[in-house]
């Protein structure tokens, strides 16, 4: 799959990760779709309800703000975002028990970079992540 994703949202996921360390942030990814490309266009930051330090859940209250805010634009929620403060931006067996829906897209941040991934067959598989203007 491919992705584009604008700089200033690439900058704001980074910005997040270095914020909520030593906690992973975590939060929903709004866009569009079409055939095997997907457009990023907004961010909806959530609260890592998570009790363990390397681990995130969204809270549910915060996920539900996130389909009114995609409704509303008449865009769809397309994927998550979180961070890995000591680790690297790779899924780790936390996020492959986690995952389920095929087709969504993961972001992953280190407080210095992000790498992007989509949930298909069982396991995650690299997307190219195109960051535009």
């Amino acid at each position: 799959m491919k992705l584009t994703l604008p700089e200033a949202l690439r900058a704001q996921i980074l910005a997040e990760a270095r914020a909520a360390a030593p906690r992973e942030c975590c939060g929903l990814v709004l866009g569009r779709r079409t055939g095997g490309e997907a457009a990023i266009l907004a961010l909806h930051p959530a609260r890592n309800i998570a009790t363990a330090a390397d681990r995130f859940e969204i809270a549910l209250e915060d996920h539900f703000a996130a389909q009114r805010m995609a409704r509303a634009r008449g865009q769809v929620v397309i994927g998550c975002f979180h961070s890995h403060p000591g680790g690297a931006a790779m899924p780790s067996a936390a996020d492959l028990v986690g995952a389920d829906e095929e087709g969504f897209v993961w972001l992953i941040a280190t407080p210095e970079a992000l790498a992007a991934f989509v949930f298909e067959n069982g396991g995650f598989a690299v997307a190219e992540l195109a960051v535009s203007l």
